[in-house]
C-alpha cells in the first residue's frame, strides 16, 4: 500500500509526542522536519527516524511535495504556514491555539476551505481514552437519558514561583490570555463532545502569579442547549496530589437522571447508579506518550478521515464552534455577565 507522505513543522517540547505517535500508523511516513535550529531538531529526528532537515518550512514543501503537513508551532505562525500549504494543495493537521484571536482562526479556516485542502485541528483532548469511554457510557445511557452535570476540577502546580512554567513552556508567561485560550479550550471541546452545543457561558477569571500576563484560574459555568450545566474550575497556580498530574490533569464528575459517573486522576472510571454502590468501569488506558495516548488517536483518526474522506470531528469549521465558546467566556470575565457564544456556520 502507497503511504500517506507528511513532513512536520517544529521541534518543540510537544513535537516529540507527534513524532512518536507518526511511527505506530504503518499508512504514514513522515519524511522531514522543519526547524530554525538543526541542534534541537536532530535527536528528534535520529529517534523518530525522519530522513532530512530543513530551516525554511516553504523550501520543504515545495521539494518533499507531501501529501500533509502537521504543524507543531507556536499559533501566530499557523496563518501563514496554512496559507502556504493550502496555495500548494498540501492537507493541514495544526497544533492549537489555531491562532492568536478568532478573526485570525477564521480566516485559516476560510483560506484551507477556498484551497480545497482537509484541515484538521489537532485538539486531542476528547481523543482521550476516558473521554472516548465515557462518550459510549452516556449514549449507553449509563447514568440515564437526561444528562444533569459535568464538574471538572483542575490544579497544576506548574504556575507559581518567579520561574513559573519555563520548564517547558517559557512563553506561557508573557501571553495575555494563558488559562483559557492555552489550557481550558481542551475543557470547552471536550465539554461540547460529551454535552453537546454550548447555549450560554459565565466566567470569572483571575490571576494568582503576578509575574505573569495573563490570567491562571477560572471558574467558568456553561448552559447546554439539553438544560444541563457545565462547571470547569481550573487553575495553573496551586498543586495536585496525584502521582502524574498530567495523564488527566484532574477529577470530572458526570451526573444524570439515573446516577454517576466519575473520572479519577489515575484515569480509573466508576459508575454508580442511583441507590447503589460505586463500582469501577474497567476499559482500556495507558501512561503512554502524552494524554492516555491521545496524540496517537488523535493522528489515527486524521488519517482514517484521509483515507475514508469522511469530516474529522474536529475540521476547522467544527473547531471555531469551540473558539466562539472561548470568545464568551473571556467577554463574560470581562463584562460579569453570561454571554451566548456566537453562531458560526451553523
Amino acid at each position: 500500500m502507497e503511504k500517506l507522505k507528511g513532513v512536520a513543522i517544529g521541534a518543540g517540547h510537544f513535537s516529540r509526542f507527534h513524532c512518536e505517535a507518526w511511527t505506530r500508523i504503518p499508512e504514514v511516513e513522515i519524511t522531514a522536519l522543519c526547524n530554525r535550529n538543526e541542534e534541537r531538531a536532530q535527536p528528534l529526528m535520529e529517534e523518530h527516524g525522519i530522513a532530512r532537515h530543513y530551516t525554511d518550512y516553504r523550501e520543504m514543501v515545495e521539494k518533499e511535495k507531501p501529501d500533509f503537513v502537521d504543524i507543531i508551532t507556536p499559533p501566530e505562525t499557523h496563518r501563514e504556514m496554512c496559507a502556504f500549504a493550502g496555495e500548494r494543495g498540501v492537507h493541514v493537521i495544526c497544533q492549537k491555539p489555531l491562532a492568536p484571536s478568532f478573526q485570525e482562526a477564521t480566516a485559516i479556516v476560510e483560506a484551507a476551505r477556498a484551497a480545497r485542502i482537509r484541515f484538521m485541528v489537532h485538539e486531542n483532548w476528547r481523543f482521550q481514552p476516558w473521554y472516548r469511554q465515557i462518550r459510549r457510557l452516556l449514549d449507553a445511557q449509563a447514568v440515564g437519558e437526561k444528562l444533569h452535570s459535568l464538574a471538572f476540577r483542575m490544579r497544576m502546580g506548574d504556575g507559581w514561583g518567579q520561574d513559573a512554567y519555563l520548564a517547558r513552556h517559557p512563553h506561557f508567561r508573557g501571553y495575555p490570555r494563558l488559562l483559557v485560550y492555552e489550557t481550558g479550550v481542551h475543557f470547552i471541546d471536550t465539554f461540547r463532545y460529551l454535552a453537546g452545543r454550548v447555549e450560554r457561558v459565565y466566567a470569572r477569571l483571575r490571576r494568582l502569579n503576578p509575574v505573569i500576563a495573563g490570567e491562571d484560574c477560572g471558574i467558568l459555568v456553561f448552559d447546554f442547549s439539553s438544560g444541563a450545566v457545565g462547571l470547569l474550575d481550573a487553575n495553573r497556580y496551586n498543586e495536585p496530589n496525584p502521582p502524574n498530574p498530567r495523564y488527566t490533569f484532574g477529577e470530572l464528575l458526570v451526573e444524570g437522571n439515573r446516577g454517576s459517573l466519575r473520572l479519577y486522576g489515575d484515569g480509573r472510571i466508576t459508575v454508580q447508579p442511583l441507590g447503589e454502590d460505586e463500582r469501577e468501569y474497567a476499559y482500556p488506558h495507558e501512561d503512554r506518550n502524552f494524554g492516555g495516548d491521545c496524540c496517537f488517536t488523535t493522528q489515527r483518526h486524521f488519517v482514517d478521515r484521509m483515507l475514508d474522506r469522511s469530516p474529522f470531528e474536529t475540521s476547522g469549521e467544527e473547531y471555531l464552534q469551540t473558539l466562539a465558546v472561548q470568545e464568551a467566556v473571556y467577554e463574560s470575565a470581562a463584562t460579569g455577565v453570561p454571554v451566548a457564544p456566537r453562531r458560526v456556520g451553523r
